[in-house]
């Protein structure tokens, strides 16, 4: 863990049983919504940074193999209490999975990971899914990376500097400017990355 994201993972910790309630009521997402519309009938899904499990919950509420990771244990605890199954502590530099999922869901997670790390991280990723499976990854945009007023790293990528991290071995690769917001309740321009293997 850097200097960078030690803050960040320190938060996370710190805040988890908050946050989790912060973030407990949600309905689904439209982007949500587009990811399992593209899956098979009980797909295996890897969903990355599950936080409080909300995502993971309406996943398996529809059928799907879901398998929801958190890279802090205290958010995989919260998660777990949430969904009444066991949710893995699963660092993204820790993805070994080979054509394990047909799809990987990471809502606004891997926009924690540091710029010089995120290729590697993305490979992994790649490297765990199945022909043809659906990954959907949403970052906050911006010019560089820098920390919010909790202390949290983002990384604020713009479409460019996506695309090369993400690399050539997609048969698709979407990103979608949309405005938004995030546990700050801050306005704030986002990313929505659809890559299909």
């Amino acid at each position: 863990m850097t200097e960078k994201t030690g803050e960040t993972a320190s938060f996370y910790a710190r805040k988890a049983a908050s946050y989790a309630a912060d973030t407990g009521a949600y309905p689904a997402s439209p982007n949500l919504q587009r990811f399992a519309a593209r899956l098979p009938a009980g797909a295996r899904i890897l969903e990355l940074g599950c936080g409080s499990g909300r995502e993971s919950a309406w996943m398996l509420a529809q059928g799907l193999d879901v398998h929801p990771t958190d890279g802090i244990a205290e958010m995989a605890t919260e998660a777990s209490v949430r969904l009444g199954i066991p949710v893995s502590v699963l660092p993204f530099d820790q993805i070994e999975a080979v054509a394990a999922y047909d799809g990987v869901w990471a809502n606004a997670c891997l926009l924690h990971v540091p710029r010089v790390d995120l290729p590697d991280i993305l490979q992994r990723i790649r490297r765990a899914m199945t022909p043809g499976a659906v990954f959907y990854a949403s970052y906050k945009a911006g010019g560089g990376e820098g920390t919010d007023r909790f202390g949290r790293y983002f990384n604020y990528p713009d479409e460019g500097f996506l695309r090369t991290a993400y690399g050539p071995d997609w048969t698709e690769l979407l990103v979608e400017a949309a405005e938004g917001s995030g546990y700050d309740r801050v306005p704030t321009p986002w990313l929505h990355v659809f890559a299909q293997a």
